[in-house]
């Protein structure tokens, strides 16, 4: 038998099958893994992982990184939370196919949908492309430090058939719907894993334009769809309103029947009809019933907006006080701040409502101080609301203070999604779901508001280990859920698994160090732009392709990761 490339030595092993946890050695050879049981001899390297927990990579496949992959090899955060492949192009936005003369008009949409700053985009994307599959050659010639695959973003595609109707979200004609699905054929056969679209209010431009798919009609979806799906096996990952989903919901269904094309959404619990997701997974475990191929993409804790000075929103944004100052570098900021006739004049003014979709006017009953470690399962009476009562102070003087902590670094935490209860019972019995998978992390966007791409340490840190208030899930099923399950369900059945012959994506971690630290701003994007990123420790070992790319929670600057071309079989 030849020398194995790398052997990891007698960790604790979570295979990703969703068995029992077992005792092994891992051999390592070509990039796929050789052995798995008592390796004997000694590989090139090894890597002793004794009394710590093995599993295959996490593939995370509700991502954002269309723009990063262009001026980053490294696709972090999500590479450091042991995330070995990323799907991007979610949500009906990324940047191909793009005329020339639309290059802003997707940057301002992918601003606004996903809050990445226009500077950033405008300064890191090349624009060497123009068409889907240019775009896909392009990628394919550079190495990252995790795999990544990318979907074709309808309202990218729209808008390069139907122009200005496409963006104004004019009808399509039959010609136009013709024209998108040949380019949806071609861009399967450049290697799209699957097509997004969306349909919510929320997603908007940064000049507040609805996004151009909002009432895309069931005609252009199903020609689309359909176009993709008989080129190969593709994806239709869509995200819909609690408003519209009785109406919507249901056509999504009969676009899947009639293209047989496989689907995927999220779902959220939603304070306005707490109870609704308990209906749209019963309606996607009867469509599972009669043949469809459907997943439901859960997020592993709240989906929570995080508010402060450095951050693109806070709760006294709308109060005229604050609008005269808000231009201000933050430190001149918070030096204005501290004064007391500010202070007093901003704590004197009322929130008034906007049209962004993102600020909500404060509830100070569900606004909590996320703590060190953060803690996104706080029972209700930790909120600022509960706490002022207690103080008999107002809740917007503790708001105020906790902002102006830590150098003007301080920031608030409001769940606004999945949080109705009070708990995460709710966001449980999503995760247990059958037809439902680990989604939503949004790695690589929302870079001033939200920090989710932390979602698969979290759900090996909270939700197997360090829940109190309610029931825990175990460590085979959440890794088998976050590996094998979420791989399957785009088509990559080489991977998610640590059995002879499958793709070698490992992480070896520190189990009982596995821990997250609070957000924090940095300014490393181009020309400075800023985002927020989370520190983690406990990752020992992150492996690609049988290399590794991080070790002991830093980069070895080895990148094996390509970009995927289409749904991936076994060898």
């Amino acid at each position: 038998m030849s020398t194995p490339d790398l052997v990891i030595r007698g960790g604790t092993v979570a295979d990703g099958s969703g068995g029992e946890l077992f005792e092994a050695d891992v051999a390592i050879s070509g990039g796929k893994i050789s052995e798995v049981g008592k390796v004997a001899g000694t590989g090139r390297e090894e890597i002793d992982a004794r009394g710590k927990l093995v599993t295959p990579g996490f593939v995370d496949v509700h991502t954002h990184y269309d723009g990063q992959v262009t001026w980053s090899q490294d696709i972090t955060p999500s590479s450091q939370n042991g995330v070995t492949t990323a799907i991007m192009g979610n949500c009906g936005v990324g940047f191909a196919p793009c005329k020339p003369d639309d290059h802003t008009r997707l940057i301002q949409l992918m601003e606004g949908v996903e809050d990445i700053p226009e500077p950033v985009l405008s300064a890191g994307i090349p624009w060497a492309w123009e068409s889907f599959p240019d775009y896909m050659d392009w990628l394919s010639r550079r190495d990252f430090d995790i795999d990544v695959g990318a979907q074709l973003p309808h309202a990218a595609l729209r808008v390069y058939v139907m122009g200005e109707r496409g963006a104004r979200r004019d009808p399509s004609t039959a010609e136009d719907n013709a024209a998108m699905a040949k380019l949806a054929g071609e861009a399967v056969r450049s290697g799209a894993l699957g097509f997004s679209t969306s349909r919510t209010l929320n997603h908007r431009t940064s000049t507040g334009d609805f996004t151009p798919t909002l009432k895309a009609g069931e005609d252009e979806l199903t020609a689309i769809a359909g176009a993709m799906h008989r080129q190969g096996r593709s994806v239709l990952q869509f995200v819909l309103d609690l408003s519209t989903i009785h109406e919507d919901l249901p056509m999504m269904l009969r676009v899947a029947d009639s293209t047989k094309c496989p689907i995927s959404f999220s779902i959220t619990q939603n304070d306005k009809a707490p109870q609704r997701w308990r209906q749209t997974l019963d309606e996607i475990n009867a469509a599972a019933r009669r043949g469809l191929s459907i997943t439901a993409q859960i997020a592993a804790r709240p989906v929570g907006l995080l508010l402060g000075l450095e951050l693109s929103r806070n709760p006294f944004q709308t109060h005229p006080s604050y609008r005269a100052i808000a231009h201000l570098p933050l430190q001149e900021r918070l030096a204005r701040l501290r004064q007391p006739d500010v202070r007093k004049a901003i704590l004197s003014e009322t929130a008034t409502a906007t049209d962004d979709p993102l600020f909500f006017r404060p509830n100070y009953d569900k606004m909590f101080l996320l703590g060190d470690p953060p803690d996104y399962e706080q029972p209700p009476e930790n909120a600022l609301g509960p706490q002022a009562r207690k103080l008999g102070r107002q809740p917007e003087e503790l708001a105020y203070d906790a902002m102006l902590s830590d150098e003007g670094r301080g920031m608030l935490y409001v769940p606004f999604l999945n949080y109705s209860d009070g708990n995460l019972d709710a966001t449980r019995e999503m995760l247990l779901d059958p037809q439902s998978v680990p989604g939503l992390s949004d790695g690589g966007a929302h870079c001033g508001i939200i920090c989710d791409a932390s979602f698969p340490t979290y759900l090996l840190t909270h939700w197997t280990r360090d829940r109190k208030r309610g029931e825990k899930l175990t460590i085979p099923f959440v890794v088998a859920a976050q590996s094998r399950k979420t791989a399957l369900s785009v088509g990559l059945t080489d991977r998610g698994l640590i059995a002879r012959g499958y793709k070698a994506d490992v992480n070896v971690i520190d189990y009982d160090r596995l821990h997250l630290h609070p957000p924090k701003v940095h300014y490393d994007l181009p020309v400075g732009g800023r985002r927020l990123l989370q520190g983690v420790d406990g990752y020992e070992a992150t492996i690609v392709s049988g290399v590794v790319t991080r070790r002991h929670g830093e980069a070895t600057g080895r990148r094996p990761g390509k970009l995927i071309r289409g749904a991936q079989g076994m060898n």
